[in-house]
């Protein structure tokens, strides 16, 4: 970083990435160059997410440190942080299709909120969300033709957000959105998008809705749509700052991030909560909450006996936790429910312990592993002992018969 004085005498920094002239220097009427973008001319009218934050007062040291945070939320490197830069200095904003079905809106709740990037600021403006019927201001025959009129300008380059999955039972009438059911409108959004994002648990694996016995056939996202890439990202909400990040990541890369087998972005869900819950200490030791509000729970010991899905479960609650890092439900004192995995809701109680997952328990089981391994090992020099005085036996009565 370094202090550089410009016209006005004023010092400004200057970082190895440099930044697009400021909008406010432009003329009326003038578009700055866009680069490395196709999508022909509608597209290069959006304005880029850098621009959009000059407008918003956000100072580039700021934009730098939102740069250095999200690729550190993405697991990237420090080399990363002037590509994210540059991708969102010069890249126009991409556009948004986001849909609702069968759903209790709390993952639009959940992206709204997130801390990094700062969502009360800047994180719609990430992209250009040309269709939300939760969040737009427009409603009825204005808010659909919002929505025709963005798949007929940005055909092949925007991406389709899906809130809630579509019901299939009674030809989809137990979910009517603009007067249709709401399986036309996907069908029709998703044709002619460059991908689609499953948010949550609904979108991606049917969640309540579907659970047994399912009566309207609530179906998710990846059954009816099948010939565009889909990206998972289940949770009940997902984490604020996962959905910004994969956002993040398409913008800045241009493609989708990596996916592990069930279609979800592996950066995000390629660990067990378990793996890096603060009180895996205490599960390897074998101090277990035994019930609620006991000794053991007030000294914060492991819920894996209360029903805690954290073994099971992939997720990144433990590592980036929930409102802006402040918890996680463990911390707080609660077991994982498991709601980023399939069919979560017809694994029995959230309390029911499903698991069998074995564990050494240093404190509670010492002495019976003490005590078997003695056992073991006296059993090994009985045996041993009986085929030395076998060997012997065979020995003297092999000299007798030479004799």
């Amino acid at each position: 970083l370094k202090q550089q004085r410009n016209p006005s005498g004023m010092p400004r920094d200057i970082f190895r990435c440099p930044g697009p002239p400021n909008p406010a220097s432009l003329k009326p009427g003038e578009m700055r160059p866009r680069i490395g973008r196709q999508g022909g001319p509608a597209l290069s009218q959006i304005e880029t997410f850098y621009e959009v934050m000059r407008k918003q007062g956000i100072t580039r040291r700021s934009f730098m440190k939102y740069c250095a945070l999200t690729a550190s939320a993405l697991g990237l490197g420090p080399a990363f942080v002037p590509k994210i830069a540059h991708a969102m200095e010069t890249k126009p904003r991409t556009p948004v299709i986001w849909v609702n079905g069968l759903e209790c809106t709390c993952c639009s709740e959940s992206f709204i909120r997130g801390a990094h990037p700062l969502a009360k600021d800047v994180v719609l403006s990430m992209i250009s969300l040309d269709y939300s019927h939760t969040l737009m201001a427009a409603a009825g025959h204005h808010a659909e033709a919002a929505l025709q009129e963005t798949i007929d300008k940005y055909k092949g380059n925007y991406i389709l957000a899906v809130e809630g999955n579509p019901p299939l039972n009674e030809d989809g009438m137990f979910c009517i959105v603009g007067g249709k059911p709401f399986v036309e409108q996907l069908k029709h959004a998703a044709e002619h998008a460059k991908a689609v994002i499953s948010w949550g648990a609904c979108a991606s694996y049917g969640c309540v809705q579907a659970a047994a016995p399912n009566p309207t056939r609530a179906t998710p996202v990846h059954k009816v749509i099948t010939d565009k890439p889909i990206i998972k990202v289940p949770g009940c909400p997902p984490i604020a700052e996962v959905m910004t990040g994969v956002i993040t990541y398409m913008l800045t890369f241009d493609r989708l991030p990596e996916l592990d087998r069930q279609g979800r972005p592996a950066m995000f869900y390629g660990q067990r909560i378990h793996d890096k819950c603060y009180r895996r200490p205490h599960f390897d030791a074998g101090q277990f909450v035994e019930a609620w509000d006991d000794e053991n729970a007030r000294k914060g010991y492991c819920l894996y006996k209360m029903g805690c899905k954290g073994p099971t479960t992939y997720n990144a609650c433990s590592t980036i936790r929930w409102n802006e890092g402040t918890s996680f439900p463990i911390q707080s004192g609660h077991g994982c429910i498991g709601c980023s995995e399939d069919g979560f809701w017809d694994q029995g109680s959230f309390y029911g312990r499903l698991t069998n997952i074995k564990q050494f328990g240093v404190e509670a089981n010492a002495d019976q592993v003490g005590m078997a391994a003695a056992g073991v090992v006296g059993g090994a020099v009985a045996v041993h002992a009986a085929i030395s005085a076998l060997k012997r036996a065979q020995k003297k009565t092999q000299e007798k018969v030479e004799g």
